[in-house]
């Protein structure tokens, strides 16, 4: 046994513990299929979320766990509900009143509100995989409608109606007596409307692999359960699903949990092997409310890459998924830091403590070197005192830091340098606010101006850093609130770096006119950087 697998056999990181739960499944080796299957699924009856990426980045950590465990194959699909009845028009789509008609139709018999694609449907499963694409997961896309279309789901589907009695007994038990009256496992399809028709059904042969119904208006209808004439139920979708494809590991909301033993009940009855599975806690807005697809609240994939790289919102899924998280536009500028940090501390760990770090399973193993030797909080601080407005303007304050850095030796800083200037313009500019000093804040800050003007030691972060908190220390206990001054007086925010690295980027003379406009007044007077900001280098 390797080194690695040795080790990854002991590993606390959730998705080795995951793993080797999955690798108890096949102690014999693998299975009659010849791969293990992880199923991530997709309802698209909104546009993708962060947390349908989320989905597929944990199932994506969970599998690169297995194949380090394991010689077994794999294989990843990404399973989208696009046969579902739209039930309600999506609040964030361009004039969704023209939707109204489609409701009940599957959401690839919807138009596409975008007029990219054939159907709303399609336009969606083309945003998810546009998305996976771009990070590089490997997966094979499942659209329902073929699925169903195909005759992939046949065998399945005459199995239900075989055992439709068994099936039903399952739902059932988990129904009021109400919705009893009226259930059914199968869904038909309207041959005329296209609709996706909730009734009873009033006949299921098992001769002819049919189901008898009437529809809305009371005309009796009878069709195949095969070629894509009717759909499953969502509860009963899960468990026919698994047992049709030999899924192995799904994981899932914690909504899903409760209906944990439905599905895998419904799976056995269809002669199908239950998957392991994982329950998730579910992403809130700063609200705290759950983050929905259909209203479009907290942050959309394509927002958070705005202003962070992928690899960025992956660190974000890592972390701690049994607990649930808000995720808002804050966040980004910690996870990216932190992100990088743990870039940073890869080389020098050990294997035991690699395979616990989150860029091993970010990145698979193949772990990057971090070029981003100015923290992204450090940049927005940058950008806010500055006034930049690109990141050409931040580099010149970068180069005279670290000489020796390019945009070619150092892509990640100026990747960060471009969302740093975007990420303020958009969230930090509009609110921040600058504060008058204290009486006992502005004799500190004179101080601290005295000691920076006659300084002449090295600019370095730890020199600097000195030179702040001795001024500090004589004037504050705790010193927390010195450092809470200098960023509300001098940053206008609430919390900022270490202050003596932002003086060695932001330069020595610059940062003495900042103390002089704080003093001054003139930053509570104009909280725009509006002003004739320093050239990097030029004496005051």
């Amino acid at each position: 046994m390797s080194d690695l697998r040795e080790t990854a056999m002991t590993s606390k990181a959730w998705p080795f513990e995951e793993a080797r739960r999955l690798l108890k499944r096949y102690k014999q080796g693998a299975p009659e299929k010849g791969y293990v299957l992880f199923e991530t699924g997709y309802g698209p009856s909104g546009l993708p979320h962060i947390g349908t990426f989320g989905e597929v980045a944990r199932t994506t950590m969970v599998k690169r766990a297995f194949e380090a465990l394991s010689d077994i194959p794999t294989k990843l699909i990404c399973f989208s509900d696009d046969l579902d009845g739209m039930r309600k028009v999506p609040s964030n789509v361009p004039n969704p009143e023209a939707l109204q008609d489609y409701l009940q139709c599957p959401l690839t018999s919807v138009p596409d509100p975008f007029g990219t694609h054939d159907s709303f449907g399609e336009h969606n499963n083309a945003m998810l995989r546009r998305f996976l694409d771009t990070f590089g997961f490997e997966y094979e896309f499942y659209s329902a409608r073929e699925f169903y279309r195909s005759g992939q789901f046949d065998e399945i589907l005459k199995r239900a109606v075989e055992r439709y009695d068994d099936v039903m007994a399952i739902m059932l038990k988990s129904l009021r007596e109400e919705r009893q009256q009226t259930y059914s496992i199968f869904l038909p399809i309207h041959p005329e409307t296209g609709r996706v028709l909730y009734v009873p059904m009033k006949k299921v042969c098992a001769e002819t692999y049919t189901v008898t119904f009437d529809d809305e208006d009371g005309k009796e209808w009878t069709l195949p359960v095969t070629g894509g004439n009717v759909k499953l139920q969502w509860k009963p979708d899960f468990g026919a699903r698994w047992a049709a494809l030999g899924v192995d590991f799904e994981m899932y909301g914690k909504e899903h949990a409760t209906n944990e033993k439905i599905y895998d009940a419904i799976c056995r009855a269809l002669g199908g092997r239950a998957p392991e599975h994982f329950s998730y806690e579910l992403f809130l807005d700063e609200n705290g409310q759950k983050i929905s697809k259909s209203s479009g609240n907290g942050v959309s994939i394509d927002e958070w890459l705005t202003y962070a790289p992928t690899e960025s919102l992956a660190y974000f899924m890592y972390q701690k998924p049994k607990t649930a998280k808000r995720m808002h536009f804050d966040v980004i500028p910690k996870a990216y830091d932190e992100y990088h940090q743990q870039l940073r501390a890869y080389p020098g760990q050990d294997l035991k403590a690699q395979l616990n770090n989150p860029v091993w399973h970010i990145h698979g193993g193949d772990v990057p070197e971090s070029t981003l030797m100015v923290p992204f909080a450090m940049l927005l601080n940058l950008a806010s005192v500055s006034g930049a407005e690109d990141k050409e303007a931040l580099w010149g304050f970068i180069r005279r830091y670290a000489p020796e850095a390019t945009a070619e030796t150092h892509p990640d800083l100026d990747q960060a340098a471009g969302f740093a200037v975007r990420y303020f313009n958009d969230f930090v500019k509009p609110t921040r606010q600058h504060r008058a000093p204290t009486d006992q804040e502005r004799e500190a800050l004179e101080a601290l101006k005295a000691a920076l003007e006659a300084y002449d030691g090295p600019m370095e972060d730890e020199a600097l850093q000195s030179v702040v908190y001795s001024i500090g220390r004589e004037r504050f206990d705790p010193m927390r609130g010195w450092f809470t001054a200098l960023y509300e007086v001098l940053l206008g925010a609430s919390q900022g770096p270490r202050f003596g690295g932002f003086i060695a980027l932001y330069g020595l003379d610059e940062t003495i006119e900042l103390i002089d406009r704080a003093l001054n007044n003139e930053l509570t007077v104009d909280q725009d950087p509006e002003y004739d900001s320093p050239s990097p280098g030029m004496g005051i």
